[in-house]
C-alpha cells in the first residue's frame, strides 16, 4: 500500500472516529427521561420595574430566535405585560425534538449588566430573570378502572323519592382499595344508573389525582425554586463595560453578545449539558460585573 493510500485509510478512519464519538457524546447528553420530548419555557421578570420586564422581553425573543434556527415551532400560550414595557412573564411552548433536552441547560437566573434606556441618568443597570423549563406532558389521562380493586355496595336510597326509597337497593357506593376513594350515587330510581353515574365520579376523583401527582413530578423535574435576584444567577450578559457572556457554571464565555441575544445559545446548550453529564459541579466564579 502507498504512503497515499493509507493516509486517504488513515483519514478515513479518522472521520468515522469522529462520526461515531459525535453520536457517543449526543446520546450521553439527551440519555434524560423526557429530553426528547418538547418543552414548555416560563420567563418571569425579577425585581428591578421596566428595566427586569424588558428584559425578561429580550430573552423570550432570543429564545424564540434559538428555536427558529433549529426549526422548533413556538406558541406563546400565556403572558403578563409589564406596566410602561416588556413582559411580567410569559409561557411558551416549543414543540421539537429534544426541545426540552436542549432547553433544560437554560433552567435558573440570567442577569443583565448594561446601561439601561429607561435611565435618563444613562447609569449601569443589573437585572435579573428567571428561567423554567418543563417536559410537555399528554394532558389525555385515560383512567382504566381495575373492578378487583373496587368494591361495589348497594343500598336503600336516602331523603326523597316515595314509596321506591324504602322498597329497593336502588343506591351505589365504590370504594376504591388502592387510593381509599369513596363515591356513590342515589339520585337515580335504577340501580345500574346509579353505578354508571358514580362510576364517572370515581373516574373523575382519579383523573384529579393523576393530574395532582404529574405536577408533584413536574415540580420535581422543574427544581427548587429560586428567587431571580442575587447570588442566584446562572449566566451573566454584560453589555456594558465590555461586551460578554459567561455561563457561571460551565465557565464557558464570549463577547459575541449581539449573537447570544439573536439566538446563538447551542455552545452554552453543549457546555451545560456536558458538565451535567459528566457530573460536574457548579461552582460559581465571581465576574468582573459583580465588583460594580
Amino acid at each position: 500500500m502507498s504512503d497515499a493510500e493509507l493516509e486517504a485509510e488513515l483519514e478515513r478512519d479518522a472521520a468515522a472516529l469522529e462520526t461515531d464519538l459525535a453520536r457517543e457524546r449526543t446520546a450521553l447528553l439527551f440519555s434524560g427521561e423526557h429530553d426528547d420530548r418538547a418543552a414548555i419555557l416560563t420567563i418571569s421578570a425579577g425585581a428591578g420595574g421596566t428595566e427586569a420586564t424588558d428584559w425578561a422581553e429580550m430573552l423570550l425573543r432570543m429564545y424564540l430566535r434559538w428555536a427558529e434556527r433549529h426549526r422548533f415551532s413556538t406558541e406563546i400560550i400565556d403572558q403578563q405585560e409589564g406596566e410602561q414595557a416588556g413582559l411580567k412573564s410569559v409561557t411558551v411552548d416549543i414543540q421539537g425534538r429534544r426541545a426540552y433536552g436542549w432547553m433544560r441547560a437554560e433552567r435558573g437566573v440570567h442577569r443583565l449588566v448594561r446601561i439601561s434606556p429607561f435611565d435618563s441618568q444613562k447609569r449601569r443597570q443589573t437585572t435579573f430573570a428567571l428561567v423554567e423549563v418543563l417536559p410537555e406532558v399528554d394532558d389525555d389521562v385515560e383512567i382504566e378502572l381495575d373492578w378487583d380493586v373496587i368494591r361495589v355496595d348497594t343500598y336503600r336510597a336516602q331523603g326523597a323519592g316515595g314509596q321506591h326509597v324504602n322498597k329497593t337497593d336502588s343506591a351505589v357506593r365504590l370504594t376504591h382499595a388502592p387510593t381509599g376513594l369513596v363515591v356513590q350515587s342515589q339520585n337515580e330510581r335504577s340501580q345500574t344508573q346509579n353505578k354508571e353515574n358514580a362510576t364517572k365520579v370515581l373516574k373523575a376523583r382519579l383523573l384529579e389525582r393523576a393530574l395532582e401527582e404529574k405536577e408533584a413530578e413536574m415540580r420535581i423535574l422543574k427544581g427548587e425554586h429560586v428567587e431571580a435576584g442575587w447570588g442566584n444567577q446562572i449566566r451573566s450578559y454584560v453589555l456594558h463595560p465590555y461586551q460578554m457572556v459567561k455561563d457561571l457554571r460551565s465557565g464557558y464565555e464570549t463577547g459575541n453578545t449581539s449573537a447570544v441575544l439573536d439566538g446563538d445559545l447551542d455552545a452554552f446548550m453543549q457546555a451545560e449539558l456536558e458538565r451535567l453529564a459528566t457530573g460536574g459541579e457548579w461552582r460559581v466564579v465571581q465576574d468582573e460585573a459583580d465588583a460594580s
